[in-house]
């Protein structure tokens, strides 16, 4: 264990430095480091014990975050997030605005959805439409059908994910494509549970779908490292 321990005294402190300018970001470094730690460790309880502390910890967000703004480990905007996710019908018109207008661009999806490119959400209802809110205009446009469709997909590329991993000729491979696999699937869970107002907004894009150039360009880098594994793969004949 004491290997393991090292990691986390390593990852810790990178995190913390991305944190201190993009939370997100830093939810995702740890995230990508407990899976890969979860992944290579033998002893489990102490991950179920991280993600149960997590889940009480979301289930009392509210006087937890006033806790950390008194004592300034939170910014005052942030707490704004958690007091939006808690009652966003209490200021409709700011806080709670992107939340609630997401929510109405989903339910107004319907099961076949509005139709392709007919979302009416997108035209300056929805902030950042076209990044954190996009899977809310899927919903709209594609309606349930569509949302489930993507979600799908995105199961069935973490599935091949784990083919690749399990397959993987040696601990080095099999852990960089864990390390993807964290990486876009975290970033799929937060994106809709951020939409669904599941939990506070992170600001997190949901992968190759939202707009942004840079984001696509790391993570086809990404799918490139995870091929380049699976090609090591000898097939039994």
């Amino acid at each position: 264990m004491e290997e393991y321990g090292y990691i986390v005294l390593l990852t810790l402190p990178i995190a913390g430095l991305v944190t201190m300018n993009n939370l997100s970001s830093g939810i995702i470094v740890c995230g990508i480091a407990f899976v890969m730690l979860f992944v290579a460790c033998k002893v489990k309880w102490p991950f179920f014990s991280i993600g149960a502390a997590g889940l009480g910890v979301l289930a009392f967000a509210g006087p937890i975050g006033k806790a950390l703004t008194q004592i300034g480990l939170l910014q005052a905007y942030q707490y704004r997030r958690i007091e939006a996710w808690l009652n966003p019908e209490s200021d409709p018109t700011d806080k709670g605005f992107q939340v609630l207008q997401g929510l109405y661009a989903i339910g107004s999806g319907g099961l076949v959805g509005q139709g392709l490119g007919e979302s009416i959400q997108k035209l300056g209802f929805v902030p950042e439409a076209q990044n954190d809110m996009i899977f809310s205009i899927i919903c709209e446009e594609l309606g349930l059908f569509g949302a489930i469709s993507i979600i799908l997909i995105f199961l069935f590329m973490i599935y091949r994910f784990m083919l690749i991993a399990n397959n993987a000729p040696d601990l080095f491979g099999a852990l960089l494509v864990v390390g993807v696999m964290g990486h876009i699937a975290i970033q799929v869970i937060l994106n809709i549970a951020v939409v669904t107002n599941t939990i506070p907004n992170t600001g997190i894009t949901l992968p190759f779908i939202s707009y942004g150039g840079t984001s696509v360009l790391f993570l086809l880098m990404e799918m490139g490292v995870v091929l380049s594994v699976s090609n090591q793969i000898k097939l039994e004949v």
